[in-house]
């Protein structure tokens, strides 16, 4: 009895090394997406001088889950006339932000970016877009310098820390 026991707690702590080994693996991914959502923001707002409803929508159907969820949540929010803009995309921002990988440096990035969104002209809103554009690079480089470093660091310690504490215990 013993031993299945100390089996479980074994692939208990593995399987939790292996989840956050997930999360710093996925976390590039999601940066990556935000940026290229970034990207298509930009281009629908300046090239086609789409409104904002119809800019999310196009990035929606362009980016890949679980990005594209977000930006067609804030798009049928816009859809509403009587929808706070800012208010709207921070509750969206929250929702989205719990089902993710990111962390909060990339959610103040987004809360950052979503106030200024449709504040200005053409010609500022690019500039807007290019800095969270240039503070998402920053952090898809920690991203990939914390995958590299800890990613199979944390799969190892889920298992040695499973066989530490059953080595404890019997």
């Amino acid at each position: 009895m013993k031993w299945i026991g100390a089996l479980l707690l074994l692939g208990a702590t593995t399987w939790i090394g292996f989840e956050i080994a997930l999360q710093l693996n996925n976390r590039p991914k999601e940066i990556r997406q935000l940026k290229s959502a970034l990207q298509i923001v930009e281009a629908e707002m300046v090239y086609s001088q789409s409104p904002l409803e119809e800019a999310f929508r196009v990035v929606a159907k362009q980016v890949p889950q679980p990005v594209s969820s977000f930006f067609q949540a804030v798009s049928q929010d816009l859809q509403s006339q009587a929808v706070d803009f800012p208010a709207s995309w921070d509750k969206r921002l929250a929702l989205f932000f719990t089902n993710v990988s990111l962390g909060d440096y990339e959610k103040e990035i987004m809360h950052q970016f979503g106030q200024t969104l449709g504040q200005h002209d053409i010609k500022q809103q690019t500039k807007h877009i290019q800095l969270a554009f240039t503070h998402l690079e920053r952090a898809l480089e920690e991203a990939q310098d914390n995958q590299q470093r800890y990613g199979k660091m944390v799969k190892s310690l889920g298992f040695l820390a499973g066989l530490f504490i059953i080595l404890l215990l019997i």
